[in-house]
């Protein structure tokens, strides 16, 4: 969460509305902000800290480890239509990568405006893929890796 409150300047500037949830309680929230966040970011986590309790919503987006009682590490990206546009699911011992998460919605709202494809390690301003049948097969002849 700190690694994307880092980057929440950045988010908004993009449209983008950042929530957290945990099966923590509010209460629990509230000592990660004061006691850990707020010491890992400047005013802490700036987005809403929501509670999962029971797991209900982890369940419903597959991160809930019912075993454990704990909704695992996931992030999701949600278009302006709640299309589940991308996700990405880790257990604890590996980070994400907020760099790769700002670099992937670029990548949607570019396909959204103007209905190009992005490929492989696609960054702003290169080279897209307009999708067809012309492209079957040829895709080679536009993009390497």
């Amino acid at each position: 969460m700190a690694a994307v409150a880092a980057i929440y300047d950045e988010l908004k500037a993009l449209g983008v509305e950042v929530l957290s949830m945990s099966t923590d309680s509010r209460f629990v929230h509230k000592i990660w902000q004061e006691q850990e966040l707020s010491k890992m970011v400047e005013g802490g986590v700036p987005f809403p800290m929501l509670s999962d309790a029971g797991g209900k919503i982890g369940t419903i987006y597959g991160v809930y480890d019912e075993n454990a009682g704990v909704d695992i590490r996931g992030r999701f990206i949600i278009d302006p239509n709640f299309v589940i546009r991308a996700m990405e699911v880790l257990t604890p011992e590996v980070g994400r990568n907020p760099k790769e998460l700002l670099r992937q919605i670029k990548a949607f709202q570019h396909v959204m405006e103007t209905g190009e494809v992005t490929p492989s390690g696609w960054e702003p301003g290169g080279s897209t893929l307009q999708p067809g049948p012309d492209l079957v097969g040829r895709v080679w002849e536009v993009w390497k890796p």
